[in-house]
């Protein structure tokens, strides 16, 4: 029986003893497996198995290559990737929808192929919650010096509004577009088009800069608050033009320009739309006093004793 000490470096001193008796010898590599085995006298072999920590690697760099495929859509790990982000993840691409430069891509400098639904999500809830509230203090603050009004905060039927057109915003107007640009590129949308996914996101975002505009509407200055809309529809407008303007340049000029023109008008009409409806400036029409009556009619109607 061999003892262990047979069995230590034997193939490596056999080795070094070929390649000097003949240096221009070749060599063969062995890949590597779970097991090796080796074999010793009487014809035996002997596995030398892996440790549990080498295995542990290998599996962690196989979830790292993303060699591991996902389940199915009715499955929660399926789900539970559209809202794999962290806190630094999220604070940059809120960064990056408030602070638009040119030749900088939200999609490509920002999420970097791993968009999200998490900061789309809390962002339109975040937004529904500060338009009904501001829009609230901003009736009160407006008519608190009016004695005949009574304030009835509309709350219910605000949010379920606000709610409704905010978040059919951002879905329904980036499905449609992702369908539209995937009909008008057709094959060649693999190639530098954006996912569906990704053109939720960029839209998600882009609607962060409405949350403190509404917050700043509470001031009862109508040219202040239109100022704020202005102000926010060009930042968020000019995430979403340097976004998709490298994928409908590729298209014709007039339809390039109407994408485009498209998108900046929806996009301002979900800003008027909160504005005029929650906003609204309440208008004192003055009651007109009753004048008294001439003197020769007040003495034609004096009863005669």
């Amino acid at each position: 029986m061999a003892s262990p000490h047979d069995l230590h470096f034997q193939e490596f001193e056999q080795a070094a003893e070929l390649l000097s008796a003949d240096p221009g010898a070749s060599t063969l590599s062995v890949p590597a497996s779970n097991t090796v085995s080796t074999a010793g006298d009487g014809g035996q072999d002997v596995r030398l198995e892996l440790s549990e920590d080498e295995e542990d690697r290998e599996e962690s760099s196989e979830l790292l290559a993303g060699q591991k495929a996902a389940g199915g859509f009715w499955t929660f790990e399926y789900y539970q990737s559209f809202f794999n982000v962290d806190t630094v993840q999220v604070l940059d691409r809120l960064k990056g929808s408030v602070m638009p430069l040119p030749g900088r891509n939200f999609i490509k400098n920002h999420l970097r192929s791993n968009p999200d639904l998490y900061g789309p999500f809390w962002i339109c809830v975040t937004l529904v919650f500060s338009v009904v509230i501001s829009g609230n203090l901003s009736t009160f603050l407006s008519e608190m010096g009016n004695p005949s009004y009574h304030f009835r905060p509309q709350f219910h039927r605000a949010v379920t509004v606000a709610a409704v057109v905010i978040f059919m915003y951002a879905w329904l107007v980036p499905v449609a577009l992702w369908g539209f640009l995937s009909w008008r590129q057709g094959a060649e949308r693999q190639i530098g088009g954006y996912s569906f996914l990704e053109t939720v996101c960029v839209y998600g975002y882009s609607l962060f800069i409405y949350i403190p505009t509404s917050v700043l509407w509470i001031i009862p200055f109508e040219w202040l608050r239109w100022t704020l809309i202005l102000v926010a529809m060009g930042i968020s407008g000019s995430v979403l033009v340097l976004t998709f303007w490298p994928v409908v340049r590729g298209d014709t000029k007039w339809m390039s320009v109407a994408t485009l023109a498209a998108i900046v008008a929806l996009h301002a009409l979900l800003a008027v739309g909160c504005k005029m409806y929650f906003f609204q400036t309440a208008v004192h029409v003055p009651t007109p006093t009753p004048s008294p009556p001439p003197l020769h009619m007040a003495a034609a109607t004096t009863p005669r004793h």
